[in-house]
């Protein structure tokens, strides 16, 4: 299950998705200028969900569109369905934990441990990106194991 192969299709899977998200996350950080510490931890979480779930189901859906290209079919409701269905079992109950608790915990704690703001929201996001993605593709392999 964990070659090669599997981490570059990951890798790819998730590439755009991340860079997003650590982009929105760093801007979203100067709000600590504004906000408590615990608020500002959340307000990184819900900017990095905009941006990573913005650009998957951009891409998911494009991918869609580029196969029924190739047979000169239009995406159905039906299959934007499907894409939002797949969407929610890969990221479902990882997002919950990682979006309620794991990622504000992180992004709450890390600067205070680390003592460097920007180190710790680096650290933080690396803590709590590597306990979801852990979880995601278990969910992604067995998606496409049941396809």
């Amino acid at each position: 299950m964990f070659n090669k192969s599997n981490f570059k299709e990951w890798f790819d899977r998730y590439k755009y998705s991340e860079l997003a998200a650590t982009s929105a996350a760093l801007i979203a950080s100067q709000f600590s200028r504004i906000f408590s510490a615990l608020t500002t931890a959340y307000i990184i979480t819900f900017a990095e969900y905009f941006a990573f779930y913005g650009i998957m189901v951009y891409r998911s859906y494009k991918t869609q569109v580029s196969k029924n290209k190739l047979d000169n079919k239009t995406v159905t409701l039906k299959e934007i369905a499907h894409l939002i269905r797949n969407l929610f079992l890969e990221f479902g109950y990882p997002a919950a934990l990682d979006l309620f608790f794991i990622r504000p915990f992180c992004m709450y704690w890390m600067p205070i441990l680390t003592g460097n703001y920007f180190l710790g929201i680096i650290l933080g996001k690396i803590s709590a990106d590597s306990f979801f993605y852990v979880l995601s593709i278990v969910n992604y392999e067995l998606i496409k194991r049941k396809a």
